[in-house]
């Protein structure tokens, strides 16, 4: 494995699933966070793919144009509208939910955006620890407030939250506790939602490996250097190194995990976590 084999692969036509669902309409619009690049744009191309309405949010504006681009480019099924916002200001956060629903019925949230620092705990800044937690748990939470009452006038009094952890919110690895906590909360407020639910506004969280996007691209130099190791060695060591599957997961590969799990074959999927981690987790030599 080497730093070329990380390269984030572009989403094609032919990577993405569908799913034969009657929700699955451009009167139906999904929220998607952090869609300027990495798995939120893969997440709002493939739902659009699938026919939805995509709210395409990031604070980045090129990013988003870029993700319209591309699906106009691939010939996605339905339509992406950009919403440029700043998930760390409570004003923004409630015009992006309101301008979705201005496309149409707000019916899913994917809570995909994300961001990382690397420094042991003593060392952390709480400036950074504040700036990830307001972005990966707290927007989550108002987003999910706010989307509720939109989920419950839709057609069918339902709707589905889906939540980007990680193997992170599983058991943590050191000098990235800002993250770790962040998706440990996470899968409490998937499950939380499921718990208020009533099966009718369901949750679900996905938690995979490590997977090739710019957020882990970028985090390569900094966690060998915290570690004294090589770029190399943190993607064959850190990265892979209890992964018995050894690659990566594309972008495009968790989208796909969104959308079965927005969909009627996710019907039974509330407050449960998918666990994609090549078993990274649950195994041990």
């Amino acid at each position: 494995m080497t730093q070329d084999q990380v390269a984030v692969p572009a989403v094609t036509r032919e990577t993405i699933h569908t799913v034969d669902d009657e929700s699955f309409t451009p009167e139906n619009v999904c929220i998607v966070t952090g869609a300027g690049s990495g798995i939120g744009q893969a997440v709002a191309l493939t739902a659009a793919e699938n026919g939805l309405t995509v709210a395409a949010t990031d604070y980045n504006e090129a990013g988003l144009e870029e993700t319209v681009e591309l699906g106009e480019t691939i010939g996605v099924s339905g339509s992406i509208e950009p919403i440029v916002g700043d998930l760390t200001v409570d004003d923004d956060i409630e015009r992006i939910v309101a301008e979705a629903a201005t496309h149409g019925s707000v019916k899913y949230l994917a809570n995909i955006a994300g961001m990382q620092h690397i420094d042991a705990i003593e060392d952390f800044p709480m400036e950074s620890y504040d700036r990830i937690h307001q972005i990966m748990l707290r927007a989550p939470i108002y987003l999910t407030k706010l989307c509720i009452p939109h989920f419950q006038k839709t057609n069918d009094g339902q709707g589905c939250v889906g939540n980007m952890a990680s193997v992170h919110g599983h058991y943590v690895t050191s000098d990235k506790v800002a993250y770790n906590v962040s998706k440990f909360g996470l899968r409490g407020l998937t499950q939380s939602i499921a718990a208020e639910g009533d099966g009718e506004i369901r949750s679900f969280s996905v938690s995979t490996g490590y997977v090739k996007t710019p957020l882990v691209t970028d985090q390569l130099a900094d966690t060998a250097q915290q570690r004294g190791i090589s770029v190399d060695e943190v993607i064959e060591d850190v990265m892979l190194g209890q992964s018995r599957v050894k690659e990566m997961m594309d972008p495009v590969d968790v989208a796909n995990l969104f959308v079965v799990g927005f969909s009627k074959l996710g019907r039974h999927l509330d407050g449960g976590d998918l666990l994609f981690d090549g078993g990274m987790t649950l195994t041990y030599e």
